[in-house]
């Protein structure tokens, strides 16, 4: 068990590891608007209505992250996690200024884009993504934060028109434990139906 001051210090990099501490317990507050929607988010308790891959892949990082680190690239071993590469993406961040690189993309992603994008930064690949504000935010708050982050809904995107719907589950990677310097995602995409694709 993870004792109060010890979560206090630590809160940035392990509140989707831990439970949150108290509200009184928080840091210095940011501006109400710094992460726009995601300020404050955390990943929910109950993941019932998570695609099994998002689970999949959240439970997977939770196990790799060291006591109050972030797991980095260097943790993952790529067969743990084989049913989900073809659904799954990867950024390299960049910072001064912030910016993120495809570092990866699985050939389900590559058929919804419409191309490959490995190698190619995400501002120029989807422009109006990064234009979207809770695009941005969300991208800021995880490299900033280290927290991970899951949505659902319409895709923000260029994509396939079949696709409706979307889930994304991002997580942090940090090399040296604490600066986020990589982002793992995987995403499904829904059907009208709301039948995965």
């Amino acid at each position: 068990m993870v004792d109060q001051d010890f979560r206090v210090k630590i809160r940035p990099m392990l509140q989707l590891v831990i439970d949150r501490p108290p509200a009184t317990a928080d840091p210095a507050p940011q501006p109400a608007d710094e992460f726009g929607v995601w300020t404050g988010y955390d990943i929910p308790l109950d993941r019932t209505d998570w695609h099994p891959l998002a689970c999949r892949l959240y439970d997977y990082w939770q196990s790799l992250a060291p006591p109050g680190r972030l797991p980095g690239r260097q943790d993952l071993v790529p067969e743990d996690i084989a049913p989900l590469w073809s659904r799954a993406w990867m950024l390299d961040v960049f910072r001064d200024p912030l910016r993120y690189r495809y570092r990866l993309c699985g050939t389900e992603m590559v058929r919804s884009l419409g191309g490959e994008v490995t190698g190619q930064w995400l501002d120029e690949v989807h422009p109006a993504l990064i234009a979207n504000p809770q695009s941005r935010a969300r991208f800021h708050f995880m490299a900033e934060t280290g927290c991970a982050t899951w949505r659902r809904g319409l895709p923000l995107w260029t994509h396939d028109p079949k696709h409706l719907m979307i889930e994304t589950l991002i997580v942090p990677l940090a090399e040296d434990g604490r600066t986020v310097d990589k982002m793992l995602a995987v995403s499904v995409m829904f059907d009208s139906a709301g039948r995965p694709i």
